[in-house]
């Protein structure tokens, strides 16, 4: 191996390092002798994202990659310059300069880059999106056009963020959850046809968000008051990609924590909980901070000092 080849293999790996500090982990292969890359991070309250340049290199996530994260968010890409093929799940497209993708982080993808690339990586976290479209499928590697308004909106938006000092952290929140309503229509799946069974789901979403403090809710009670059998409200959210313990429980979850963002007292955490149908204490603060990645208290402290 000569200098030079030495040199840029180390450029190599250090750009890589970097990309797994930052994005979490990816492999990645060069393309050519012309390789380039740098990566830069942006924090700021709840927003979290990377500027990524590149050339001449793949960066991938195989089943080996996802089993080492913790699926906890979605990736929006952005494409500031140059262009970008990218595949997840069956599709495959290219970005050009002003494109915008979603990515799905439990899911393995591809990305290749041949020619000087600029993308900014933004992760959002998964109940964010999954909250705003939970009537209907997520539409991940799907290209949204850098020439529709909710590009230029939604571009405009992250940018303008990151020139923005000092931003606390409900302001972060309140930009992230702003830039994910934008993007709705062009990230959600096709409108379904209402159906039988589609105003038979959406009957059964909203009695469980209108009885989400009620302890006893559960399946069995569900499928009673809708008038399913158990069984066909399994498979009415397997429909959906949804398990519905897991959906009552993430509700109950998204309800506790927009009490904390909007609490002007010291409400005991476990009287919290309780209200929102947590009966334990311990497994409330747990699940919290699975789904929020700090504990409820950790959590109002943010919000508090916002």
């Amino acid at each position: 191996m000569t200098t030079a080849q030495a040199m840029r293999a180390d450029h190599f790996d250090e750009w890589l390092q970097g990309i797994n500090q930052v994005c979490g982990r990816f492999g990645a292969k060069l393309l050519g002798s012309e390789f380039s890359g740098a990566i830069r991070e942006h924090k700021a309250g709840a927003i979290k994202l990377s500027f990524v340049d590149v050339a001449q290199a793949r960066l991938f996530r195989t089943p080996r990659e996802v089993a080492q994260s913790d699926g906890k968010h979605f990736y929006l890409a952005f494409q500031l310059a140059g262009r970008a093929g990218m595949e997840q799940a069956g599709n495959s497209i290219e970005l050009c300069q002003g494109d915008i993708t979603l990515i799905d982080s439990t899911l393995p993808s591809d990305f290749v880059y041949h020619e000087n690339s600029r993308q900014l990586s933004l992760i959002v976290p998964r109940h964010l999106v999954e909250q705003s479209l939970r009537f209907s499928g997520v539409r991940c590697a799907q290209r949204i056009p850098a020439s529709s308004p909710v590009a230029v909106l939604a571009n405009r938006l992250i940018l303008d963020s990151t020139l923005q000092a000092g931003l606390s952290m409900p302001e972060s929140e309140a930009t992230l959850e702003a830039l994910v309503s934008l993007l709705r229509p062009a990230l959600g799946g096709a409108e379904a046809e209402l159906d039988a069974h589609e105003r038979l789901f959406r009957k059964t979403l909203r009695f469980i968000d209108e009885n989400l403090c009620a302890e006893e809710l559960c399946p069995e009670t569900i499928a009673r008051e809708v008038g399913v059998s158990v069984r066909g409200l399994y498979r009415m959210f397997a429909k959906k990609g949804l398990v519905v313990a897991q959906y009552i429980k993430n509700r109950r979850l998204d309800f506790c924590a927009e009490s904390l963002r909007h609490a002007t007292g010291e409400q005991k955490l476990s009287a919290l909980g309780y209200a929102w149908g947590f009966t334990d204490s311990s497994y409330f603060s747990t699940a919290f901070k699975a789904r929020f990645g700090v504990s409820p208290s950790e959590y109002r402290k943010q919000y508090s000092q916002g």
